[in-house]
């Protein structure tokens, strides 16, 4: 893009992610409820958070006893901590469905403008279907009546096509999805005005197909524990309410800004290939093979690049002049853990965590908005040596594949570029991969 400063945003900026899961969803963190939601979104700096998982009769309840109204904004905030961290009421659905004499599998996020609303959903929904064994409930109708069974409920409901690439649940999936949107969602198509890109892809993977040009493109942590909470996120800078964050969303010009990203090589369906047999393809390297597997002779996990390939009509770094800001950051845990040469979230590299944050300011701050100077004041060299490669995208990945994560580190010393990365199981194809990107 033309405009290359850092950060390409006001400070006076706030920051939403709408997509994340409750208790009640499997395989989810017990924290996952409101006082524990709100807690980390302060620390990291996130003021407004999905509720996630409405159509969950017990997770309403839980809802209504701790968070209330804002009447002026229509959003919620916790009883206890009522200046803290503002709710939106979402929730993600899965339909399964056979459409086309094929077997599809597409997630959708939804919102609501209030709790008379969810009431309504929640209502129309367990006649058809299960609300109660999931947060994030399976429905075997098509998707495209999902949107419709939504927006009949209550017009001011917005609903998006969750993570678009994944392979496994997702409109544009290599296993169970479509090759249009207008295969996918047909008549209902005209309700539909943003997509999420999920953490395998960002903005610039997906400027390359022009049929997506005229939607939104968000992107949220889908966060199954508080701590993951912005690993994805979204910047507005319209007034702080329901009706006007739905309008900047489907107006950009009305106060949507842009977008914070994951590296999407980090993402767990980036590259090609089977985790089982520790085999990680390029979308090159799969095509060459006849997507087998070298090792078991199966099918290979088509990921998202190799899917964004398939349907392109533009080439790699083709910028439209309608985009809108993203940058690429690393999790500040995760420059802490890298700093203190280990793998893992230790407790203390939590420790070292909250200590930054209480000098330094909530994350997304110290991550963006902090200058040089001022970090160099407060955090180690180590530290600011990894934040400031990580704005300049200095990075070295190893791409995720097949369900695993990839793994993304800083290269903030002299010659580190030329050092070996020797992560656990490491795939026995693209081990290394140097990579330094334009900042948007």
């Amino acid at each position: 893009m033309k405009n290359k400063k850092w950060p390409p945003w006001e400070k006076g900026s706030f920051l939403a992610d709408f997509h994340i899961h409750s208790k009640y969803s499997r395989a989810t963190s017990k924290a996952m409820e409101p006082e524990g939601i709100n807690e980390v979104a302060k620390l990291k700096g996130i003021k407004v958070v999905g509720t996630g998982d409405f159509t969950h009769p017990g997770y309403l309840r839980e809802i209504k006893e701790k968070l209330m109204l804002e009447e002026e904004t229509g959003l919620l905030v916790c009883k206890n901590d009522p200046g803290g961290t503002k709710f939106i009421l979402s929730a993600e659905v899965s339909n399964i469905f056979t459409q086309g004499g094929k077997n599809r599998r597409i997630h959708t996020v939804l919102f609501a403008p209030d709790i008379e609303t969810v009431e309504d959903i929640q209502d129309r929904l367990k006649r058809i279907g299960n609300i109660s064994s999931d947060g994030r409930p399976i429905f075997g109708f098509p998707v495209k009546d999902l949107v419709r069974l939504v927006m009949e409920s209550n017009p001011k409901c917005f609903v998006v096509p969750a993570h678009i690439w994944t392979p496994w649940f997702s409109v544009f999936g290599a296993k169970s999805g479509f090759d249009s949107l207008e295969e996918c969602f047909e008549d209902q198509l005209h309700h539909i005005h943003a997509l999420e890109t999920g953490l395998s892809s960002d903005p610039q993977m997906n400027w390359r197909l022009s049929a997506l040009d005229s939607y939104t493109l968000i992107s949220n942590s889908d966060a199954h524990s508080p701590w993951k909470l912005g690993r994805e996120a979204n910047i507005f800078s319209c007034d702080l309410s329901y009706d006007h964050i739905i309008e900047a969303i489907i107006n950009p010009s009305k106060g949507f800004e842009g977008t914070i990203e994951f590296f999407p090589e980090e993402g767990k369906y980036h590259y090609d290939g089977h985790r089982s047999c520790n085999i990680c393809l390029s979308p090159e390297e799969t095509k060459k093979l006849g997507g087998i597997c070298p090792v078991c002779h199966r099918p290979l996990t088509v990921g998202v690049c190799h899917r964004v390939d398939d349907l392109a009509d533009r080439p790699s770094g083709f910028v439209p002049e309608s985009c809108l800001p993203s940058i690429h950051l690393v999790p500040l845990e995760e420059i802490i853990a890298e700093s203190f040469g280990v793998k893992s979230i230790t407790s203390r590299v939590r420790k070292e965590y909250l200590r930054t944050v209480e000098m330094a300011g909530a994350e997304f701050d110290t991550l963006i908005w902090k200058d040089q100077e001022e970090l160099e004041s407060i955090l180690p060299d180590k530290i600011v040596s990894a934040i400031l490669a990580m704005r300049m995208e200095k990075v070295r990945v190893i791409p995720g594949f097949d369900g695993r994560y990839g793994i993304i580190k800083t290269i903030s010393q002299p010659n580190e570029d030329e050092k070996q990365v020797d992560p656990e199981n490491k795939p026995k194809a693209h081990g290394k991969k140097l990579v330094q990107k334009s900042l948007f």
